[in-house]
Formats: C-alpha cells, sequence, structure tokens
C-alpha cells in the first residue's frame, strides 16, 4: 500500500507528476530553500521512494517507522537536530504521511 500511495501522490519512476501532490511539495520545499530542492528532504527521499518502489525496505510502513531502518535513522537525525522532536512538515513526518496515504502534513 505504501508504495501506490508515494505513486499516487505523483512520485514515479518517470518523475514527479505536474499538477500532483508531489509537484506542490516540491514547489514549496525549493521556495523555503532558497530555489532547489534539498538532498534527503522530504521531496528528494520521496521522489527516490517512488521511482525504486522501496518505501516499506526503506522503514516507511503503513503500521509506522520500522526500528533500525534508513526511516528510523532520519527520524532521529531530525529530532535531535530539533531539541528532540520530529516537527510537523518535515522529513521523516511528510514522508511518513505520504506512504500512509495522506497529504504530507505540509502547511
Amino acid at each position: 500500500m505504501s508504495d501506490r500511495n508515494v505513486h499516487n501522490a505523483g512520485f514515479t519512476p518517470s518523475g514527479i507528476t505536474g499538477g500532483s501532490l508531489a509537484s506542490s511539495l516540491m514547489s514549496q520545499e525549493a521556495r523555503a530553500s532558497g530555489g532547489g530542492v534539498p538532498s534527503g528532504g522530504a521531496t528528494s527521499t520521496l521522489q527516490e521512494m517512488g521511482a525504486r518502489g522501496t518505501t516499506h525496505s526503506s522503514g516507511y510502513t503503513s503500521s509506522g517507522i520500522s526500528g533500525g531502518s534508513r526511516a528510523s535513522d532520519t527520524m532521529s537525525k531530525e529530532a535531535s537536530a530539533h531539541g528532540g522532536g520530529v516537527p510537523r512538515g518535515g522529513t521523516t513526518s511528510t514522508v511518513q504521511s505520504i506512504a500512509m496515504g495522506g497529504k504530507g502534513g505540509r502547511r
């Protein structure tokens, strides 16, 4: 289910689908970072997973984030950088939300 949700959001093997949630997220992230999409951010993480179909194996699952996974490592680094909590709209929460069929928690 997670890979299908990522594809449905517009992250596909052929790139980001125009007019999709993916393109909106990419635009918001590029504006926030001064014009480019940062490596390791939500857009690049989701696009990599959408191109490869690796949502579940990356640790973003329908039952949460798998311990010891890439997702867990990302969550830990993000929490450390933000004083112990994972911020709403950050990479971890956005990727997990979209993987579960949500809209990414973007404002």
